[in-house]
């Protein structure tokens, strides 16, 4: 019988009522320590297993529970709790999708294949394997005590649990207050202390008589446990008037208990608080070795402290694990850990027993550590394998494999997502690679990699200039001559990062060492520097070189160093202005993030895809892109790309005339990375008429490499706009020179059109206008075609010829009415009804099919109706096949089909 928590239990039996009827949720409680969290854990439990035995209110079929509890010691075991949560579902392993099967099997040690470097892979797995055990009913997912869960296991947890949608799937998390663990996107429900009646009712039906409730009531305020606890104690403890915490004034009444027991008992149940994990044959192979058995906790049974059954051993709860623990000295802790360390069989149990057992430096320790480092890193339990270095080196006796291991731990915690962590480990890295009498002389690779490490953290954490910098440094001048491989990697980075910064001087700088470090010519780096130069004429096609060449010209490279090459190949596809190439580009990019499971890669590739979607015209498909990058990105905690990927969702805005939307994603984007959303505006000043705004923002242009983003040239032909509208054209010399060079050295025609635009603008003469709509012709960038075109008829309506002006005026008024480009719209209309036109009103264009569909139910429809299976889709698309299942069952009706096979006869843009 629970007391005060009936709206508690009336919202988690609503979570299992959702999941009966095949719709998924997820729920964290929060509470401080004994408020009750278990309780409702174990009462859901014994609903979900009543309504599978014909309990009149379910439909009869059996809910299958999972469960997982965290444990305090197995904080840093890698997967421990995953291995928990599905050691008893590993059958269904063989079902998943091949790299989510190998990531699960790695987890659970079972299998010997090759798994992906994603650490996110791991959560689509468990997402997949929740989903998949679904298909046979309900499926309630229990997690209890989730802080001590480990992070690997607690990041893919949760990164399932914000996915789940139609699978049929409750999770419920139970975790303390204030105690480190946060799962944002997840709603929570706080356990309040029960009132005055509810604990009176507690202590009554316990049989303490009424006129003692008060002073119990009173010192445990309202916590379940303390209610309990101070019942079960008050003839034996006197009350207690120091203001401690309730949890502590429970743990100390653990204490005095425990402190009553035999000694062996004692012993015996400090061996069970060390080992966590309650594993009945690796505590009776140490209880041996100290001299105790099983029969020494009997005392602890019957005073209900633990429990011994199921060939485990339980604490009822763990506080009194804690207070066992704490209550003990540091010798006898000691003596325990490393009887535990002997008996272990798993040798990361045994390195953590050894850690225990350290006092200071102990290489064998650390050399068992870094070997448990090795494997977590394996399963990419990222946190848990930068921690495990991070105390190996810590244990160390050598100097220079601390500063290694140091190096290790930074880049995993940037793997991991904790930046901060990383820069104070790389850091520490740092200083002690310098203080050692030669540095790192004997060992470029580490030093390369503390190098690699620390510029990789300054890029994460949004300064991109100080990433390029702080590798130029820490190379020197002499890097080239005595480490060229490695210092020939770390200068492309550098390059790559000085470009992305927009730091020109770090792009030559790299550029210039790099020269004499690599023994061919690097066309990548190379190329960056002419554009750097502003010659366009031969960075462009030094650009084009690179990516005909990918990825085999450049040689081996580490990953933090193919991964800004990829993301600046990406880059480059834009620069180009081959618009195709460029989508084809992204397109791959996005598959192979996909197959290959890549999920914190996707989000930049999904950046890029939508910007040439949106350059094509195809707006709803950009959004899709956009949204799909925008939820990854917060599902896996990648916050500092939320705000990256506002630019294109700006652009847009900024072609409809969405002022209130721009300047919203203005407000919200740091200025270090406003460069696209101030581009936006100046289209929007533009399109709103507001010409003043649109060319003194970004006034001076942006220095260096940021002018050559596909955003800053189009900017260029807005402010050569801007400039002639306000009858100052000589402000647009600079732009219209940066924008004819670049546009001569593409071969994109829509580029030579706009610069063709632009001299027309200037010289307010036609013949460049005529010139430009033929390139125009040749496709690419409907948006500037109908700018061309609007632009031309005002030419023609101007010089009194209002037929030629009305055919290019209707032409672009029906693009500005496809693209819902309202200010322009506007403009075309009034245009048209200038040059005579009689009738003339801004149409709503003809629905689209795909605008009935949400940005996710359009992903899922184009997969489906390019022949993908539901199950292919939900691999793809990182959701679960019910979820992909669900979003088809909606979008049918709206599209006007009713399956699969219709699908294929619509034309969805």
């Amino acid at each position: 019988m629970l007391y005060g928590r009936s709206a508690e239990q009336e919202r988690l039996a609503r979570l299992l009522a959702e999941a009966r009827a095949g719709r998924s949720g997820a729920l964290l409680l929060r509470g401080e320590a004994g408020i009750g969290k278990t309780a409702l854990l174990d009462w859901l439990a014994g609903r979900a297993a009543a309504q599978g035995h014909g309990d009149a209110r379910s439909d009869g079929r059996e809910v299958r529970v999972l469960r997982v509890t965290g444990v305090e010691p197995e904080a840093d075991l890698a997967f421990g709790g995953l291995v928990q949560l599905l050691w008893p579902v590993q059958d269904r392993l063989n079902a998943l999708p091949a790299p989510q099967a190998a990531a699960l099997r790695a987890v659970l040690g079972t299998g010997r294949e090759q798994r992906g470097p994603d650490r996110f892979l791991t959560g689509l797995a468990v997402l997949t394997v929740l989903a998949d055990l679904a298909e046979d009913g309900p499926l309630l997912c229990l997690v209890d005590d989730a802080q001590w869960l480990d992070r690997a296991t607690a990041e893919a947890l949760l990164f399932a649990a914000r996915r789940l949608a139609a699978e049929g799937v409750a999770m419920v998390l139970a975790g303390r207050e204030d105690d480190g663990f946060t799962a944002p996107g997840i709603p929570e429900l706080t356990l309040p202390r029960l009132d005055f009646e509810d604990s009176s009712r507690l202590l009554a039906d316990r049989g303490r008589a009424p006129a003692l409730h008060s002073q119990i009531i009173t010192e445990s305020a309202g916590n379940p446990l303390a209610l309990i606890e101070f019942d079960a104690a008050r003839s034996d403890q006197p009350h207690q008037h120091a203001p401690l915490p309730v949890a502590d004034r429970v743990s100390s009444a653990f204490r005095a208990r425990i402190d009553g027991l035999p000694e062996r008992t004692r012993l015996m149940m400090l061996i069970a608080a060390a080992e966590g994990r309650g594993d009945l044959p690796l505590l009776l192979r140490a209880s041996e070795l100290l001299g105790v058995d099983l029969g020494d906790l009997a005392e602890a049974e019957r005073t209900g402290l633990m429990y011994v059954m199921g060939g485990a051993v339980t604490f009822r709860h763990p506080l009194i694990a804690s207070a066992t623990y704490q209550g003990a000295v540091l010798a006898r802790r000691i003596a325990v850990h490393r009887a535990l360390a002997e008996a272990a069989t798993d040798p990361d149990c045994r390195a953590r027993h050894l850690l225990a057992v350290a006092t200071g430096p102990d290489q064998e320790a650390a050399l068992e550590l870094a070997a448990a480092a090795g494997r977590a890193r394996g399963r990419t339990a990222y946190a848990a394998a930068s921690g495990l270095f991070g105390q190996a080196a810590r244990l160390t006796t050598d100097p220079r494999q601390r500063t290694s291991w140091l190096a290790e731990a930074a880049a995993l915690a940037l793997a991991a997502g904790h930046a901060a962590q990383a820069d104070r480990l790389a850091q520490e890295a740092s200083e002690l690679a310098d203080g050692l009498v030669d540095g790192l002389a004997d060992d470029p690779a580490a030093g390369a990699r503390v190098a690699s490490v620390r510029a990789a953290v300054a890029f994460e954490l949004g300064d991109r200039s100080e990433a390029a910098h702080g590798l130029l440094a820490r190379l020197g001048n002499a890097a080239p001559n005595t480490a060229p491989p490695e210092a020939s990697g770390l200068l492309r980075t550098a390059a790559a990062y000085g470009w992305l910064a927009g730091d020109a001087d770090a792009v030559r700088t790299a550029a210039a060492r790099l020269a004499t470090a690599a023994s061919a010519a690097d066309p990548l780096v190379e190329g960056l520097e002419r554009l750097c130069e502003d010659d366009a004429e031969h960075g462009l096609p030094l650009l084009t070189r690179f990516l005909e060449g990918r990825p085999d010209t450049t040689g081996p490279r580490d990953a933090d160093e193919e991964q800004a090459v990829r993301m600046l190949a990406l880059t480059c596809g834009l620069l180009l202005g081959d618009d195709e190439a460029a989508h084809a580009l992204a397109s791959a990019e996005v598959r192979r993030c996909r197959s290959q499971a890549l999920i914190g890669q996707l989000p930049y590739a999904l950046d890029v895809l939508a910007q040439t979607h949106l350059l094509a015209g195809h707006h709803r498909d950009a959004e899709a892109a956009v949204t799909e990058a925008e939820e990854i990105a917060r599902d896996t905690g990648m916050h500092r790309r939320l705000v990256r990927l506002g630019a294109v969702r700006a652009r847009m805005a900024a072609i409809e005339g969405d002022a209130r939307r721009v300047r919203e994603l203005a407000d919200a984007t740091p200025p270090a990375l406003r460069t696209g959303v101030d581009c936006a505006l100046v289209l929007l000043d533009l399109g709103l008429g507001d010409f003043g705004s649109a060319l003194s923002r970004l006034d001076p242009p942006p220095p260096g490499p940021v002018r050559y983003t596909w955003l800053s040239l189009s900017t260029a032909a807005d402010r050569i706009e801007a400039a002639v509208r306000l009858g100052q054209p000589e402000r647009a010399e600079e732009a219209l020179r940066h924008c004819e060079s670049w546009a001569r050295a593409t071969t994109a025609p829509w580029a030579q059109a706009v610069a063709l635009r632009c001299r027309a603008l200037i010289d307010d003469r036609p013949e460049p206008y005529a010139q430009a709509l033929h390139l125009h012709e040749k496709g690419g960038r409907p948006f500037e075609r109908a700018r061309t075109e609007l632009l031309y008829g005002e030419w023609l309506r101007r010089a009194r010829r209002p037929n030629e002006a009305r055919d290019v005026l209707r032409s672009a008024l029906a693009t500005f009415e496809r693209l819902r480009a309202e200010p322009w719209l506007r403009r075309a209309a009034a245009e048209l009804r200038a040059s005579g036109e009689r009738r003339v009103a801004a149409r709503t264009p003809a629905e689209n099919p795909i605008d009935r569909l949400t940005p996710q139910e359009l992903q899922v429809v184009r997969l489906a109706r390019g022949g993908s299976s539901s199950r292919e889709i939900a691999a793809q698309l990182f959701l679960s096949r019910r979820t992909v299942e669900h979003h088809l069952y909606k979008a049918y009706p709206k599209l006007g089909v009713g399956s699969r096979r219709e699908l294929a006869r619509l034309d969805l843009g």
